[in-house]
């Protein structure tokens, strides 16, 4: 062989080692979302009382990645929280603030004083989501387990119509059961919840996951894995794993009543779902731990991923008069826009991570999406506004350093958040720097009271993350310029607002005022209305209209009527089916004409709008 071909050789042979010993260019992510997992539900968060839950996996992915002790999520509730993680959103911004939403606004019941503003019932197609521009860029994506961002009832779009193209819905190990006290999984072939060798029953969500990995681990890959764990029902068909916490918690077994009304966290139910939730997020670990990388001879699929830990919102403490869990030290829980609400367990690791770090650095679910788009060098599309802040400086160089979170609002270091739930607890909140301002939606003149509490002396010295002192008297005027700030921040995002109820049983101020309907009609394409002025005056007025009318997962949709003395109209948007006229006064009441009943018992809501003949 002469020395030139010999040469050669050795130089081919050169690059392919450089090659298979460079790391691929494309990281995978694995993002794991909880459904309603509590701060303290997690032993790594353990402060004062400790927890008798069980979360080895998790606690070893805290040790080593980031944890951060001022996580937060984006909602209150699961599918605004959802479609902001999706989508990189403040959920305003994409109008869902709860999870049912899409109908026309109405009291929930007739103890209601106020009344839930419209909201979007899903997230459009017109969104780009996360997954669709990880797709773009040359990346497998996959969905397992809960959805939820579509239309109630149907939850259309589907994740294959937003990005994913690997997608199984599934309930898991936590499909529903007729009695938690008997008909736990076995061993048996047949059993669909069949145990495993370690005595876990079989979870399709979980197992999906790896799946997906698998099959596409050729390439690089975004896993959406949306576990059911820990939302109601509380139940787990392992009775050995519920008979561990009966004991550890010193409870005889059975319990009498099957009643859990203890407070903190004493619900063995609820237990032995969190460890079961911990080994399934052990299980898609340990696989990209175990599981070489194709594209990277010589290593594992874990050397190349970035892997995101959270929850949707905060832990549910109760429900129907049974204790799940506590969120002790914070205050309240899911459905609440308090700490308890919207705090969460949020942990990150990845190949340029600091590891075994702790964080009170003020982190939020919608910094997901600009992370990954750093993550993975993919580029935003021109004019795509997000919410969120790159957070892969900070995790990669100093993770207690807030200067290197750039707030997108103002192009600062970030110190503000701030959460809207104009919903069952009607409150807007935000959080700048160490305190909190709480706007508490009333059926009043001032139509909101204020609560201010300082949560930490300079970022991370505790002073009352309870939000037990009501600071407002002490600081009136630091409590209005924060409300301003959240006012202004709202508005910028056209956020919808809480109205009082006219239909209220309880007597509210000026409620004698609200206007009368006189007449509705539809000429050519004019929809109008006339009504009498009863002492207030109409301010603004809407057509809620639907095309799809009487159908599963109905969808309405504001718009804006002319306001031209004691007539409202606008043109019928062409192939509606159904309308419903709102009316809003001076004094901040709404009147629906028709009157479409309460949403406690409404589920299909054209049955009693106006039709379209």
């Amino acid at each position: 062989m002469s020395k030139i071909i010999w040469f050669s050789v050795l130089c081919c042979l050169n690059v392919s080692y450089a090659l298979a010993t460079e790391r691929p260019h494309k990281p995978n992510v694995l993002l794991i979302l909880a459904d309603d997992l509590g701060w303290q539900d997690v032993k790594s968060y353990d402060i004062d009382e400790p927890s008798p839950f069980e979360t080895p996996n998790i606690d070893k992915l805290a040790k080593e990645g980031v944890l951060f002790w001022q996580g937060y999520s984006a909602a209150t509730t699961c599918a605004p929280s959802r479609g902001s993680i999706l989508s990189g959103k403040h959920p305003v911004r994409i109008k869902r603030t709860a999870v049912r939403g899409g109908h026309p606004p109405m009291p929930y019941n007739n103890s209601s004083s106020l009344i839930s503003p419209w909201q979007a019932g899903h997230l459009p197609t017109s969104e780009v989501t996360i997954a669709e521009l990880l797709q773009s860029n040359g990346y497998r994506t996959g969905h397992s387990g809960k959805w939820h961002v579509g239309v109630p009832g149907t939850d259309i779009p589907l994740p294959t119509s937003q990005g994913f193209e690997f997608s199984k819905h599934g309930f898991g190990a936590h499909q529903k059961m007729k009695n938690r006290t008997k008909g736990f999984a076995t061993t048996s072939a047949d059993d669909p919840y069949r145990l495993d060798a370690n005595g876990f029953p079989f979870d399709d969500i979980t197992q999906d996951g790896l799946d997906f990995m698998e099959q596409y681990k050729q390439d690089p890959f975004f896993l959406f894995y949306s576990t059911r764990l820990v939302h109601t029902p509380i139940h787990t068909r392992s009775e050995e794993l519920l008979r561990k916490y009966y004991k550890k918690l010193g409870v005889a077994y059975p319990k009498e009543g099957d009643e859990w009304s203890e407070g903190g966290q004493r619900n063995a139910y609820y237990a032995a779902m969190v460890e079961m939730f911990d080994y399934y997020t052990g299980l898609l670990i340990t696989y990209l731990e175990q599981t070489d990388d194709p594209r990277w001879p010589g290593h594992k699929l874990i050397e190349n991923t970035y892997i995101i830990f959270t929850s949707d919102n905060g832990g549910m403490e109760s429900l129907r008069g049974e204790v799940i869990t506590d969120n002790y030290p914070l205050d309240k829980g899911k459905i609440n826009a308090k700490e308890g609400g919207v705090r969460v367990p949020f942990i990150i690791k990845g190949p340029k991570v600091a590891a075994n770090k702790e964080s009170d650095v003020m982190v939020n679910g919608v910094d997901f999406y600009p992370t990954i788009l750093s993550w993975t060098d993919t580029k935003l599309p021109e004019g795509q506004i997000l919410d969120g802040a790159d957070l892969s400086i900070l995790l990669e160089t100093a993770p207690n350093d807030p200067t290197l979170v750039t707030d997108p609002w103002t192009g600062k270091t970030r110190d503000t958040m701030f959460w809207h739930f104009p919903n069952s607890s009607m409150q807007s909140t935000i959080r700048i720097g160490d305190y909190k301002l709480v706007r508490q939606y009333t059926p009043t003149e001032e139509k909101a009271s204020l609560e201010l509490y300082q949560l930490y002396e300079n970022g991370s010295e505790r002073v009352d993350i309870e939000e037990s002192q009501n600071l407002v008297k002490k600081m009136p005027e630091k409590a209005q310029k924060m409300n301003r700030i959240l006012e202004q921040r709202l508005q910028k995002l056209n956020g919808r607002f809480p109205f009082s109820n006219p239909k209220a049983k309880f007597p509210l101020p000026n409620q004698n005022k609200v206007a009368s309907v006189k007449e509705h009609g539809l000429d050519n394409n004019t929809v109008w209305l006339t009504y009498k002025n009863n002492g207030a005056n109409i301010v603004n007025a809407e057509l809620l209209y639907t095309k799809n009318g009487g159908t599963r997962g109905e969808v309405w949709v504001p718009l804006t009527m002319q306001v031209n003395g004691d007539k409202v109209s606008v043109n019928l948007p062409k192939g509606t089916t159904h309308y419903v006229f709102n009316l809003m006064d001076e004094n901040n009441f709404l009147v629906s004409y028709p009157d479409l009943g309460y949403l406690k018992e409404t589920k299909i809501f054209s049955p009693k709008a106006i039709a379209v003949k």
